[in-house]
């Protein structure tokens, strides 16, 4: 058992935490009526959870190195599932968001030990084939939770979404106890609280300036004031990087053109490809009247494809290089969502599917090989760095998806719209709008408005691509010379 008790441990972890970032999107107009919750309030319900994912992956990944990452990862999965029950009783927007954020903290907890615990048990081909049912799972965790969700919210109401997390849990930490062994880190390390606390701050302010842009104005007192929180709290990040003992991050992998590489195609993947979907589920809801259940079974198209490319890739794509599958999938993101890109007042869902197929196809190809190339990309001994860092990036880069899709959504919408009717719209609240605007008014400035968010992401997808393969091709060894050529290279030299 404890041969793929390991992998189906940390798979089905893997799982519960990811599904959990995507699963509440169709659940959203649902919460917004039952709390009262704004646009705002709706967002950070989605950023509150990927946020402290992100913010705190590296920091607890060095922990776990030193206490234990079995130990962590059953701590993580406990704390998930308490914050998960703290979830479905919520009474307000406020509570949920905190929830949200605690279930972040334990899914920070199992996240950041995923990839180290399996470094530690499977070598060589059985550790390739692990990262890819890994990577597999992680990409078809974050495409099947619309569906999931739509299901659970149409059926015992979407505080299951988060009360069905308890008895996975459980399952989880006996699985964990059996069949996975405790592994650590070197001795003497110690955790990088400070770099921990100024990545959190820069995490946080940067999302929360974006968040507050699209509310206030990218000029406004709180929007400049959260982005030079931001901008200060990178810089103390980068000095404390650099004069710790055990930094977070080494910053000398950022001279490696591979490494930089794959940090930039992980921040865009999860951003470009589900930044939106949120957006596109409260169109789908509030404006085309469909329930939580076909909401979520419009995205299957994609679902199914990434998780069917995603087996294929991790299956028969060892030895492809990773400029290929990592920014060739980002440019097959990038094209699906400018396919989307195709709304106006008289559409029906059915317009989103041809770029769905094709961001699927990219997912399949970007999540089970982004990790792997992370790891290739470093030294043995930082492994471990480099699997954390790559799943932080994807977490912020996530969050910052969403935020930049509501902020350009709203700002696109208050042409037709005047402001406060943009945010009311943009959260699900079309109801109190119909009286005011005819119908077909309210659904030519959402669909302008998510028009202009996907060719904005789209656009983004198309320069990261770009920009990850050539980094990643860049940064591979030079092919070795036939001992002939360097017999005539060395005979020229000496002549």
């Amino acid at each position: 058992m404890r041969r793929w008790g390991t992998l189906t441990a940390v798979c089905l972890g893997t799982f519960m935490l990811l599904l959990d970032v995507t699963i509440v999107v169709v659940a959203l107009p649902d919460m917004a009526g039952a709390l009262h919750a704004s646009l705002g309030d709706l967002q950070w319900v989605v950023d509150g959870y990927a946020l402290a994912l992100a913010a705190l992956l590296l920091g607890v990944g060095a922990a776990a190195d030193i206490l234990g990452r079995r130990r962590v990862h059953v701590t993580g999965v406990v704390l998930f599932a308490a914050a998960s029950l703290l979830c479905g009783l919520a009474s307000g927007p406020e509570l949920l968001v905190a929830a949200r954020a605690l279930q972040g903290v334990g899914g920070a907890a199992m996240f950041a030990t995923t990839l180290p615990l399996l470094a530690s048990v499977y070598q060589g081909r059985q550790r390739s084939a692990a990262l890819g049912v890994w990577g597999a799972v992680s990409g078809g965790a974050a495409a099947v939770g619309p569906v999931l969700g739509g299901l659970i919210t149409e059926g015992p109401g979407w505080r299951w979404i988060f009360f069905v997390n308890l008895p996975v849990s459980v399952v989880a930490v006996w699985l964990t106890l059996r069949a996975v062994p405790e592994s650590r880190g070197p001795r003497g390390l110690s955790v990088d609280w400070a770099g921990t606390a100024a990545f959190a701050v820069f995490a946080g302010g940067a999302t929360y300036a974006v968040v507050r842009a699209g509310e206030d104005g990218w000029t406004a007192s709180a929007t400049l004031g959260a982005f030079a929180a931001a901008a200060l709290a990178l810089a103390v990040f980068v000095l404390v990087e650099r004069r710790v003992a055990h930094p977070l991050l080494d910053l000398s992998l950022l001279r490696r053109p591979t490494f930089v590489g794959t940090m930039l195609g992980s921040f865009a993947f999860n951003g470009v490809a589900f930044g939106g979907i949120a957006y596109l589920s409260l169109w789908m809801q509030t404006l085309l009247g469909l329930s939580p259940v076909r909401a979520g079974l419009t995205l299957l198209p994609m679902t199914a494809v990434s998780m069917v490319v995603a087996v294929l890739v991790g299956r028969l794509a060892h030895g492809v290089p990773a400029w290929l599958t990592v920014g060739g999938g980002l440019l097959l993101i990038a094209a699906g969502t400018l396919g989307q890109a195709v709304l106006d007042a008289g559409a029906d869902w059915t317009a989103l599917v041809p770029g769905f197929v094709l961001v699927g196809v990219g997912t399949g190809f970007v999540a089970p090989t982004v990790a792997g190339a992370a790891l290739a990309a470093v030294p043995a001994e930082r492994s471990g760095m480099a699997g954390g860092a790559v799943n932080t990036v994807r977490q912020l880069g996530y969050a910052l998806g969403v935020a930049v899709f509501g902020t350009v959504l709203t700002s696109r919408m208050t042409g037709p719209l005047p402001s406060a009717a943009a945010h009311t719209l943009a959260g699900g609240g079309a109801g109190p709008l119909r009286e005011a605007f005819p119908e077909r008014t309210l659904r030519a400035a959402f669909a302008s408005g998510l028009d202009t968010a996907l060719v904005v992401a789209g656009l983004a997808g198309v320069a990261a691509g770009t920009l990850v393969a050539v980094l990643i091709r860049a940064g591979r060894p030079a092919p070795a010379k036939p001992s002939g050529a360097v017999r005539e290279e060395a005979a020229a030299t000496r002549g």
